[in-house]
């Protein structure tokens, strides 16, 4: 992209570029040549998919307790008791009667297993397991899980997991002379689940409910909007995240398609002014709603300079003085010219920028210029600092 200091281009649709100085850092320089500018409603249509969710439709988390066996010397120690009395009891369920307390294997080590449950998830279907030691097994790498079921918050079995970890790393060596790469106690299966009850899922009934992933009244009363210019007077905002929508009866038997065009509606939702600062990092993000209020700002710097040096007194021979250290110390002041600007009623963003790139502010600087705007009231957003 080719910038020029008096010439502002169109790199993508409602955003404009800025030459700044070369002296600034690289952040500062991604920071001030992009600026927000007014979209147009049809650049900012979002789709409701991406804004709501349906309520009743979401994940169901899943856990259960198993073995990893095939270790190769890395499984529990003889201070993980349970691991020794749930190999028992798995021997015994297969005719085998061992006393747990005699047992001394060290290629077992016991588990949890893990899983996220998507939304309609049918029996059959496979899902991603994660497994992480329970005891002192220092790894679990070329391990093997053997069938756990796994439940979910009702105590019912909802999928098995079975079959060899992938670590994604290894572990070598004892204590000071050991290597590790990655965690060598956690490891996953992908699709080693197998979904034997299917989820809990929404009945799509007469009527439906949209939550908002950000609760906001402007983008709750467009989304209901929205719905009632394309279906009719079918929906209706209850609050702020939640709109309930009215099965149109055209689509009474059409559940599935009427939720796949509600769905792909589009509206431009409201956003909040805010400004967030990170000043580890010197990261600021603006967005494009912040407005200021009529102000002057003046800025200078200040430094103050001490040094001291060590010189060494030595006397003529024979003179019978004594050697001394003198300080010399000199101070030197700095003082920069102030600099100052002045933003006009109902300055945006682009012009706070390009206010502060004239007086060649850094971004520390720029963030402690938005604290005092902030304190001073002539800054209508909010600041978080992170």
């Amino acid at each position: 992209m080719n910038r020029t200091p008096n010439k502002v281009q169109n790199p993508r649709p409602g955003f404009r570029a800025a030459r700044v100085s070369r002296r600034f850092s690289g952040f500062l320089a991604a920071f001030l040549s992009f600026t927000v500018a007014p979209l147009s409603a049809a650049a900012t249509a979002v789709r409701l998919k991406e804004l709501v969710t349906l309520e009743g439709v979401r994940d169901n988390q899943l856990m259960g307790y198993g073995l990893v066996v095939g270790l190769a010397g890395t499984g529990d120690r003889r201070q993980t008791i349970f691991a020794a009395q749930s190999l028992a009891n798995l021997l015994e369920r297969m005719g085998l009667t061992v006393d747990p307390t005699t047992i001394q294997v060290k290629n077992t080590a016991a588990v949890m297993v893990t899983a996220t449950l998507p939304p309609f998830a049918q029996p059959g279907s496979r899902i991603d397991v994660t497994i992480a030691a329970m005891g002192d097994a220092p790894s679990l790498s070329g391990g093997i899980l053997l069938m756990t079921g796994l439940k979910g918050a009702d105590g019912q079995v909802y999928a098995v997991a079975q079959g060899p970890t992938v670590l994604g790393g290894f572990t070598a060596g004892q204590a000071a002379n050991g290597a590790s790469v990655n965690h060598p106690t956690v490891s996953r299966i992908p699709d080693g689940g197998i979904v034997e009850r299917g989820a809990p899922s929404l009945n799509l009934g007469s009527q439906i409910h949209l939550q908002l992933s950000r609760g906001d009244f402007a983008t709750a009363s467009r989304v209901a909007e929205a719905v009632n210019k394309h279906f009719g007077e079918v929906a209706h905002a209850d609050n702020a995240a939640l709109i309930s929508v009215a099965l149109p009866t055209e689509y009474a038997k059409r559940t599935t398609e009427f939720v796949a065009e509600l769905e792909a509606l589009t509206i431009e939702p409201d956003a909040e002014a805010v400004i967030v600062v990170n000043e580890r990092t010197g990261t600021i993000v603006m967005g494009k709603n912040v407005k200021i209020a009529p102000v002057a700002i003046m800025q200078g710097n200040l430094s103050v300079e001490i040094q001291t040096t060590y010189d060494v007194s030595q006397p003529a021979p024979l003179s019978g003085g004594t050697t001394t250290v003198t300080p010399q110390t000199n101070v030197a002041v700095k003082q920069e010219p102030a600099r100052n600007l002045m933003l006009k009623e109902g300055a945006t963003v682009e012009e706070l920028v390009r206010a502060l790139s004239a007086i060649g502010s850094t971004p520390r600087e720029i963030i402690s210029i938005l604290q005092n705007l902030k304190s001073a009231g002539a800054l209508d957003a909010e600041l978080k600092v992170i």
